[in-house]
């Protein structure tokens, strides 16, 4: 009989325990899923810009003054969560660079951002300030070179309603050099065979004519190892690369808007073959098709690309072929206008 009480009053003893247990558990389980509720908010629609980063915040085009010849330059700063800026820069050569932290204290804003092509150790240093709605500052490179630029904001280049196409023109003649001209005094383009040939790297060519919206179809070739591009309105370079037939596509490889949009897939043929773009740029809205296969399909040009002739993205702009890097060719180049 004692045994059996005893028996009893022990599982009494442990059920109740493990309910306190249970209780206890639910009610910090709780109490944790609470805190991470209250931690967790990832809903843009919670997200409200500081009154000091509103005008601040968006793409900007600038022009730096480099010893009196102007550079062109981009910014963008956005707002990541809450309350930490960040953003992305291109300079007048190279591909975009992510900022990791914009600070902005007592109206100046600055960030620092490591060398890319230019070598050296040690930061670049951005530092600004709106000013009537405008950017002003300096930058200051990694070897102590202190810049000038101004600022302002770009356009968004918004299409609407459907488009209408103009009559092809035919950019390149197949006979000379007629309609363009060369960056420098070092023109090493020249007509061989119907073909349009750099042989070694030297100038970039430019278009005379100007363009807004338009389709452009080229057909082009280079060698092993070749690099080249071909710009939209002067500021928006597709990059033309020997990338090899098995790399992830990317931005900075064959087919794709240098340093921003990459490619859906890699279609080159490879050096010493005759390949095609057909490139549609409306707006800020890019459609490529290379050899016959879609890559990039109506998507959004940030901003200007490295290498850009010029930051007035509001502006009709040339053609550019660049022909500073390798040797590359071309037989066809057309463009039709929009009306």
């Amino acid at each position: 009989m004692i045994k059996n009480f005893l028996r009893s009053s022990l599982a009494v003893a442990l059920i109740s325990a493990s309910l306190v247990s249970c209780n206890q558990t639910a009610k910090e389980g709780g109490d944790t899923q609470d805190s991470l509720a209250k931690e967790e908010v990832h809903n843009p629609a919670t997200q409200t810009i500081p009154e000091e980063y509103k005008d601040l915040i968006g793409r900007w085009d600038l022009d730096v003054d480099k010893n009196g010849k102007v550079a062109p330059s981009w910014i963008e700063i956005k707002l990541s969560g809450f309350n930490t800026l960040v953003g992305a820069f291109v300079g007048d050569s190279g591909s975009q660079r992510p900022v990791s932290h914009v600070k902005l204290k007592d109206g100046k804003f600055s960030f620092a951002i490591p060398p890319q092509w230019e070598g050296g150790e040690g930061d670049f240093v951005i530092e600004g300030q709106l000013e009537g709605g405008n950017l002003k500052g300096t930058i200051t490179s990694n070897k102590n070179e202190k810049f000038n630029f101004t600022g302002s904001k770009a356009p968004y280049l918004t299409r609407t309603g459907e488009v209408a196409w103009g009559t092809p023109i035919e950019l390149f003649n197949g006979k000379d050099l007629a309609g363009w001209k060369a960056s420098s005094e070092e023109n090493q383009w020249k007509v061989v065979d119907g073909v349009l040939t750099s042989d070694k790297a030297g100038a970039n060519l430019i278009s005379e004519q100007k363009f807004e919206d338009f389709k452009i179809l080229a057909e082009f070739r280079y060698k092993e190892g070749g690099n080249s591009g071909i710009y939209l309105r002067g500021r928006y370079e597709v990059q033309i690369e020997d990338s090899p037939k098995d790399k992830h596509p990317g931005a900075l490889y064959f087919g794709g808007v240098y340093g921003f949009i990459a490619p859906n897939e890699m279609v080159t043929l490879g050096p010493n073959e005759w390949q095609k773009y057909e490139i549609t740029l409306r707006g800020r809205l890019v459609t490529i098709v290379a050899n016959g296969k879609t890559i990039i399909s109506n998507q959004e040009i940030p901003g200007i690309t490295g290498g850009a002739l010029d930051s007035k993205e509001g502006e009709p702009g040339p053609i550019y072929l660049q022909g500073d890097h390798a040797p590359i060719e071309f037989r066809k180049i057309t463009i039709i206008p929009a009306k």
